[in-house]
């Protein structure tokens, strides 16, 4: 393999363990999954608007926190992976018809925060939570808090990073 197909495999890795890493924080203190969610990692699903190519660092950092985290089990990394998976594709198909940076970062926080309803259905179905609209409530309002904080982080470490131009075109 040359260097160039063997560089987003790497950069990749690396996207997920920065996601696990960034996962642990808040689980430590009981906010990494449940009905209020204020996992930093989720500020890593920006990266897709500059280069589709890290949706899978993204979605690979997701279901191994899943499995291995808090909350384990498998509808938790069916429906994590899932709902990560689907927004990211959408923005990835979406963003390119956006001009501007910002425009497809608000993209993504508003198919993020309305794909919650994913996971306040899984947390339905696994017992963790009794009625969905109270959850989604909680779900998509904690997606929407850490994915908005996150944004300007991410803009600026772009500008600085060229995340584009990291992972290969």
């Amino acid at each position: 393999m040359t260097q160039s197909k063997i560089r987003p495999w790497i950069i990749n890795a690396l996207v997920a363990a920065i996601y696990i890493v960034l996962s642990v924080g808040p689980a430590a203190f009981n906010l990494a999954s449940g009905a209020i969610q204020f996992r930093v990692s989720e500020g890593l699903n920006h990266l897709v608007v500059f280069n589709r190519k890290y949706i899978w660092g993204i979605v690979a950092g997701v279901v191994l926190f899943d499995a291995f985290g808090p909350g384990a089990s498998l509808l938790n990394v069916v429906f994590g992976g899932g709902q990560s998976l689907l927004a990211l594709l959408l923005v990835s198909w979406i963003g390119p018809k956006l001009k501007a940076v910002w425009q497809r970062m608000v993209l993504n926080i508003i198919l993020f925060t309305l794909s919650m309803c994913m996971i306040a259905w899984m947390l339905m179905l696994v017992g963790g939570a009794t009625a969905f609209w109270p959850t989604y409530l909680t779900t998509a309002l904690s997606e929407l808090i850490i994915m908005s904080i996150t944004a300007p982080i991410m803009y600026g470490l772009n500008r600085v990073l060229r995340f584009s131009e990291r992972i290969g075109k």
